[in-house]
């Protein structure tokens, strides 16, 4: 343990069970356990030990009583060193004189750092960051306190400097706030090239590009964000529509939002909707942080400068245990039930790039105080030209987050699908539900099956086998989102490399719960590309699929007690690799040899040493100007060359007799 607390879970009924809490179990002298009786308290030293019972778990908490803080000069009640708490405990569970269950617990905990005292309230001065830097260690973000790995924090002692020595921040975040730049004639290394000295910048270590001087930009006034965006509509001309990713509007011209999921797991309750984009979303609350969302009543923009009403349908939940669980919290609102939103399913029925109709059911109910309710949000696009079991994921090409359309062309019933797992409770695969493979959208997804000590190896690959090939149950795949069932060009053939030869018998050998070769592992590859636009709109498209095993070693494995079950982890994996639609050109022998003319590798790009002189060139000066330039220097150095040559001094001297 790294804290100061920590929780275990005591499986079966405790209500005749006696906890004990012992220190420093194991003997200096030998290294080992020592034996524990069951006469012990749950008071050992500084460690307290608590148990909450239940039905048939109970939780077992240890947690230490003593302050942490790092000591102060003349204090007392602290910590001396750093490395504060180094001890070992064990917790017994016993019943009567019967030792049930033990559990180790090695403990190392670090004195807390951080700051305690006054903190002044005197305005900090900020300064002209295109002068000074605004802080010499930028790493230091705690006021009064150390911050790990920050060597030029001033608060930091050399006791806790040792503790993250060699792993300090470097560069400007670690404090190098003003580091000669690379053009620079006294920044000259080993690796300079020898033309450097002629095209170096000779200037002071003040005058740094990280602090603005060579670039003096204007100055622009800020703008306040706003969810409000002016519509493209004007008189005579009509709204362009929508494109896959744009937020769509409503008629006061505000983002029509849903909540949704943010990158940090919480629900964000103003979330814009994005076109073609479908999600499923669930969202814990309770009665005193409940807020509604946007009114039904909302006319959305269809996307041609017309607004369109939402058919709202009105539900009410009968099994609420789906939704709600029960909070340990006191109750905190006066009001004791309040009629809420449960779910809330919308529908829009699209064409191309137009909403035709929004369709919303949602589900009300009772939510009271001291109840923690789970809302879910859940938002698809349909085609309109499209069923339910003809769904498309594009048209023409797929869309990114669309599921991956399948095929079985060798059965009657040519519908097909590649699917994820998606487990829930604890894991095993007897009891995982299954996701589609969405386009574009790298995967990882896996469950736990359940292994005797007596399995037969032969047996577990096959189950194993078997349970990965029931989510590839396709042989084909829709190369664009509008595949034709009845069309064999649209689908790419999925290639499989089976994980052994089930006709060789694999030898196991004489040992007892290990078994070879066991693909646990399924990866699924597609190769994509972007075959072509429609309306200036990349179209990407399947090109091939393949699927292969992993194979790992199974080994029995033992806790503190062995029982005659195991778990194997067994996992799918989806990656999606773009290739460019058609191959690249190869490099010649002469770029690759010679890399010190390759303008994206070097500073000095020769091939590009007459580019001013090309209509290419869009600087402040006219073409016209920049060609008499570049004719007039051609013609100095032509002047240069010819006086030069000895016959040139000859007809000159010649011609002055």
């Amino acid at each position: 343990m790294s804290g100061s607390r920590v929780n275990a879970l005591f499986l079966g009924n405790s209500s005749e069970v006696n906890f004990s809490l012992i220190l420093s179990p194991i003997d200096e002298e030998t290294g080992k356990l020592q034996h524990s009786n069951c006469s012990g308290s749950r008071r050992a030293g500084d460690w307290n030990l608590s148990v909450v019972p239940g039905v048939n778990t109970s939780k077992v908490t240890v947690s230490l009583s003593r302050n942490l803080q790092l000591c102060l000069p003349n204090a007392t009640d602290c910590c001396t060193t750093p490395l504060c708490v180094a001890e070992t405990l064990q917790v017994l569970a016993c019943h009567g004189s019967v030792r049930l269950a033990h559990l180790l617990i090695q403990a190392e905990i670090y004195a807390n750092s951080s700051f305690v005292g006054n903190v002044s309230e005197n305005a900090t001065i900020i300064p002209n960051q295109a002068f000074q830097p605004l802080g010499s260690c930028p790493c230091d973000l705690t006021a009064g306190a150390c911050d790990v790995r920050c060597c030029c924090d001033l608060e930091c002692t050399p006791d806790l400097k040792q503790l993250f020595t060699g792993s300090c921040f470097t560069a400007v975040f670690g404090g190098d706030v003003n580091p000669p730049f690379d053009q620079l004639c006294s920044a000259k290394s080993m690796d300079t090239p020898d033309w450097f000295p002629f095209l170096c910048v000779q200037s002071s270590l003040d005058n740094t590009p990280f602090l603005g001087y060579f670039y003096h930009g204007s100055i622009s006034t800020p703008r306040e964000p706003s969810f409000k965006i002016p519509l493209q509509t004007s008189p005579g001309r009509v709204f362009a529509g929508y494109r896959q990713g744009d937020p769509i509007m409503t008629e006061e011209n505000d983002y029509f939002t849903v909540p949704q999921q943010s990158m940090a797991g919480q629900c964000v309750g103003n979330a814009p909707v994005a076109y073609l984009q479908n999600f499923d979303v669930r969202c814990l609350t309770h009665l005193a942080s409940y807020r509604e969302g946007l009114p039904h009543d909302v006319r959305i923009n269809s996307g041609t400068g017309d607004f369109i009403q939402q058919n709202v349908i009105y539900g009410t939940i009968t099994d609420i245990d789906k939704f709600i669980t029960k909070s340990e919290s006191p109750p905190t609102t006066e009001v004791p039930c309040k009629n809420v939103t449960f779910a809330e399913y919308y529908k829009f029925i699209c064409d191309d790039k137009n909403i035709k109709e929004i369709n919303v059911t949602v589900f009300l109910g009772s939510l009271c105080d001291g109840e923690i309710l789970t809302q879910r949000f859940t938002v698809t696009f349909v085609s309109l030209y499209s069923t339910n079991e003809t769904e498309l994921s594009g048209n023409p090409g797929y869309q990114v987050g669309k599921p991956v359309r399948a095929a079985n062309l060798n059965d009657s019933d040519t519908f097909g699908s590649l699917k994820l797992w998606q487990p829930a409770g604890r894991g095993l695969c007897t009891s995982a539900t299954y996701t589609p493979v969405l386009f574009g959208v790298d995967s990882l997804s896996g469950c736990v099956l359940e292994v005797g000590i007596n399995e037969d190896c032969n047996f577990l690959r096959g189950n194993v086998t078997e349970k990965l090939n029931s989510l590839i149950q396709a042989t084909h795949v829709g190369k664009r989102g509008n595949s034709n069932y009845s069309d064999l060009n649209d689908w790419v053939q999925i290639i499989r490399v089976d994980p052994y030869n089930s006709d060789t018998n694999v030898s196991t050998g004489n040992l007892k719960g290990i078994c070879s070769d066991i693909p646990a592992n399924l990866n699924i590859r597609i190769i994509i590309a972007d075959v072509g636009a429609v309306q200036g709109i990349p179209q990407q498209e399947i090109l091939a699929v393949q699927i292969s095993y992993s194979t790992v070693i199974w080994q029995f494995q033992c806790g503190l007690t062995c029982e005659n079950l195991n778990f194997l982890p067994i996992t799918a994996s989806v990656q999606f690799i773009k290739v460019p639609a058609q191959p690249p050109i190869p490099l010649t022998r002469f770029q690759i040899n010679y890399t010190e003319f390759d303008c994206d590798r070097n500073d000095v790009c020769w091939p590009q040493l007459f580019y001013p002189l090309t209509r290419f060139y869009t600087g402040r000066e006219p073409y016209s100007l920049c060609l008499a330039k570049g004719l007039a220097l051609a013609f100095l150095f032509l002047l240069a060359a010819i006086m030069s040559n000895p016959w040139f001094q000859k007809v000159w001297n010649n011609s002055l007799v």
